[in-house]
């Protein structure tokens, strides 16, 4: 696969970002990224993701600390759930959201990972939530962060105005100054960004700032011989997308 050169599209998302707002990552020997390494009880199938996604550099961008409450919003099988209930730890709180139709997918293949993932109250700082978004009984202004990776491209590419209305939800949620971590397939202008599984950056921060953020990116996650033209399932791509990471914060 060939390096992908910068394209007018590119160049049009670096101005946009140097409008909205570009963070710098930072670089960290975090001590969460020793727990998710040396954890035990961790499986060896999450283990395997992390050099991909890179979870402890990505939670110490977002800021999430020990002692947060914080919501992962279809959460799917846990991958970030259990991240999350190690960043929070003792103290924290983390709620795994899961809607109805996500549980069903692929024969119930996310109820039964989330099962085995909480079973024997093996993270006991998460409770899970199997419910829709709009219906999960937390208090609004209440949550220091929120999470959802690898999802709104899918509910973007069936509304916008639904993935707008999912934003706002999640932003009444957090308290003031809270933070929501958008991680998501980088698409192209013009593709069938749905049949692929992606969208673009420029697309999931125009949503963020209409839906009454203040947004920022971070380049961590990004992969330039990822063309975006693959399916992200793809045995060539899958787990090595180009990814981008915005950091919603509530004013």
């Amino acid at each position: 696969m060939k390096y992908r050169p910068l394209t007018i599209y590119t160049l049009l998302a670096f101005s946009l970002l140097l409008s909205v707002g570009c963070a710098s990552t930072p670089q960290t020997d975090d001590p969460l990224a020793t727990a998710l390494t040396n954890s035990k009880s961790r499986s060896a199938e999450d283990k395997a993701r992390d050099a991909g996604r890179r979870p402890a550099e990505v939670i110490a961008y977002l800021g999430i600390e020990a002692g947060m409450k914080v919501l992962d919003v279809i959460a799917a099988g846990g991958y970030y759930t259990e991240v999350l209930s190690h960043a929070v730890g003792p103290t924290g709180t983390v709620y795994a959201q899961n809607p109805a139709r996500v549980l069903k997918f692929r024969d119930g293949a996310n109820d039964k990972a989330m099962t085995a993932r909480l079973a024997n109250d093996r993270l006991p700082n998460v409770t899970r939530l199997d419910r829709e978004l709009g219906d999960l009984g937390i208090e609004p202004n209440s949550l220091d962060a929120a999470v959802t990776a690898l999802n709104l491209h899918d509910v973007y590419n069936e509304s916008p105005a639904v993935a707008l209305g999912m934003l706002r939800s999640i932003k009444d949620l957090l308290k003031h100054g809270g933070v929501l971590g958008v991680i998501d397939h980088e698409g192209n202008f013009g593709a069938d960004n749905k049949s692929l599984h992606r969208m673009r950056m420029l697309d999931a921060m125009a949503l963020g700032t209409n839906a009454g953020f203040t947004v920022q990116y971070s380049p961590l996650l990004v992969n330039h011989y990822d063309e975006h033209t693959e399916s992200v399932f793809s045995p060539t791509i899958r787990g090595k997308t180009d990814r981008f990471i915005l950091k919603m914060t509530k004013p």
